[in-house]
């Protein structure tokens, strides 16, 4: 994961994504570099549009959230009698399933 973050790094610094630039980025953060993950990287990177895998990568992003609110709000709708224990519960975040999804459109 740390190697796609530095990959992503240098792209929005507007730098090559070169070997030599990965294993710098890498080493600032206190990563010990795997010399082949980092070639690995560089060569699966070469044939990439990173904006456009960003902006695919967005739209399902934006839309989850939107997608996982619905079920939640038509639960919460029948339940409506034990408002106290419904509002601690809504405090405490989204649920793991929600963060999941949201994880799982990020790298897919």
């Amino acid at each position: 994961m740390e190697y796609i973050y530095a990959a992503l790094l240098l792209h929005y610094a507007k730098q090559e994504i070169s070997e030599e630039n990965l294993v710098k980025v890498l080493q600032a953060a206190g990563i010990q570099p795997d010399e082949i993950r980092v070639k690995a990287m560089v060569t699966a990177l070469r044939e990439v549009n990173i904006e456009e895998a960003i902006k695919a990568a967005t739209v399902p992003m934006a839309a989850a959230p939107v997608a996982a609110a619905a079920p939640a709000a038509a639960a919460a709708q029948p339940a409506a009698a034990p408002a106290e224990e419904k509002g601690e519960e809504e405090k405490k975040g989204p649920g793991e399933e929600e963060v999941a999804g949201g994880l799982a459109s990020l790298f897919g």
